[in-house]
């Protein structure tokens, strides 16, 4: 950040699909900035941090995540989401934007990208559900445990040892170090899920109407997207394959460039920053400035 930027901010703004909380930084061309499953905008503050001297960089937490406040049982869905996605920038006065996504993020910027292709500048996807390939057969046990009734004690466990969220058996495989993950940060994610009952729900709902027929769908308007996309994956992710980096370059006509990532997990943006905002920059600069 350079040191003239102000720190980031949270804010929220209401929407038919509720008061979405967000976090910006900078000033220019808005960069908008989507977070996956158990997480929230918290994710991307490496990018706020490291690009804001160009872009007014927003980070949202999602429905069900975050500070995000929605009403009971509303759809939760990655299409609910990229609606949201519409009406938040609708309510901002923001039309177009440098869309990036993550993990379900970027099966929601997908779906924004192929509902509103006027709206997005540019599109960058990182490792994240594809096609038919989600929920990915590494985190069925998740979902699985989830719909068994073990949400609430499972987390309340994560919260209270934070090793456990590092394990193997949790999200350590999303890491390439998950031993040098803190635990403010590991607080952040969570703990808005165990803030209420209803917070916990809604997030068991968001779990349950994970299916790939969202990201199928929009198929044909990928294959219609001529925004400039960046591709960047990393190599040794055990919920989406590299090959997956490829069906979206394949797919998407407007792919400028795809790159991998070696050795990284899915939460790269996290521990890999400083490259992949390099990256971010170049993009952005090589199209449209």
């Amino acid at each position: 950040m350079s040191a003239t930027s102000p720190a980031p901010a949270r804010r929220s703004v209401v929407t038919p699909s509720g008061r979405i909380s967000y976090i910006e930084a900078g000033s220019g061309p808005v960069a908008l900035f989507v977070h996956g499953v158990l997480l929230s905008s918290h994710l991307w503050r490496h990018q706020l941090a490291g690009l804001s001297d160009v872009r007014q960089c927003i980070a949202v937490d999602l429905l069900a995540h975050g500070e995000t406040e929605i009403v009971p049982e509303q759809d939760v869905s990655v299409t609910a989401n990229a609606t949201m996605l519409r009406e938040f920038l609708d309510a901002l006065g923001i039309d177009q934007v440098d869309l990036v996504g993550n993990d379900s993020g970027g099966g929601i910027a997908q779906i924004f990208a192929a509902s509103y292709p006027s709206r997005v500048r540019t599109l960058t996807l990182t490792d994240c559900d594809v096609h038919d390939n989600w929920p990915p057969p590494a985190f069925k046990p998740f979902l699985e445990m989830a719909a068994a009734g073990g949400l609430r004690g499972t987390l309340d466990a994560m919260l209270a040892d934070k090793n456990i969220y590092r394990s193997p058996q949790a999200l350590g495989p999303a890491y390439e170090h998950p031993e040098r993950l803190a635990n403010e940060t590991i607080e952040a994610y969570l703990r808005p899920l165990v803030r209420t009952e209803q917070r916990t729900r809604d997030f068991q709902r968001f779990l349950a109407a994970f299916d790939c027929k969202h990201t199928v769908a929009v198929e044909g308007g990928l294959r219609q997207l001529k925004a400039p996309t960046l591709i960047v994956w990393g190599t040794d992710d055990v919920y989406f394959d590299v090959r997956w980096a490829r069906w979206l370059a394949e797919t998407i006509p407007g792919t400028r460039r795809r790159i991998e990532l070696h050795g990284a997990r899915i939460f790269f943006p996290e521990e890999r920053a400083a490259e992949f905002n390099q990256d971010l920059r170049a993009h952005w600069s090589e199209n449209g400035g």
